[in-house]
């Protein structure tokens, strides 16, 4: 695999091509593509700077710098301590809108993928751990509504 493309760094790229002619893009693509030029765009750019040697082949030496860095994706953060806080009674209304979505037998099991979300997210359910909350119904400290 080629090394990371360096934004500041300068590229020198030396093709052969037809003086006057756009060449096919599909041989510019491999050697242009990568640095984020349009092989389209370059390729009549080439053929109106050699229409003086028209007919002839000739080298063509490119010195491609881009000014713009490529976007990247963002370094995700480890260990982020999130501090949400949501009712239980609003873990049950979010449960019966999303009840035709899931794929639990009953509204109670509704309820334990939606505290598996609210877990995943770092979110506490009344201050507790929404794992606790999942426990308490498993062993019917909890009651959860019927529909």
């Amino acid at each position: 695999m080629p090394p990371k493309f360096d934004p500041s760094e300068i590229k020198v790229v030396f093709l052969r091509c037809t003086g006057g002619e756009v060449g096919a893009t599909s041989a510019l693509t491999p050697k242009i593509g990568p640095l984020g030029l349009s092989p389209k765009k370059v390729g009549d750019d080439i053929a109106k700077a050699t229409g003086d040697w028209k007919g002839l082949r000739i080298t063509v030496k490119l010195t491609i710098q881009t000014d713009k860095p490529r976007l990247r994706d963002r370094k995700k953060q480890k260990n982020i301590k999130h501090s949400g806080n949501i009712t239980f009674d609003e873990i049950v209304n979010i449960a019966q809108q999303m009840r035709h979505r899931s794929l639990a037998r009953e509204l109670s099991g509704t309820i334990k993928e939606i505290l598996g979300t609210a877990q995943s997210v770092g979110c506490n359910v009344d201050g507790h751990h929404p794992h606790d909350i999942i426990d308490d119904i498993n062993s019917g400290a909890v009651e959860c509504p019927a529909s």
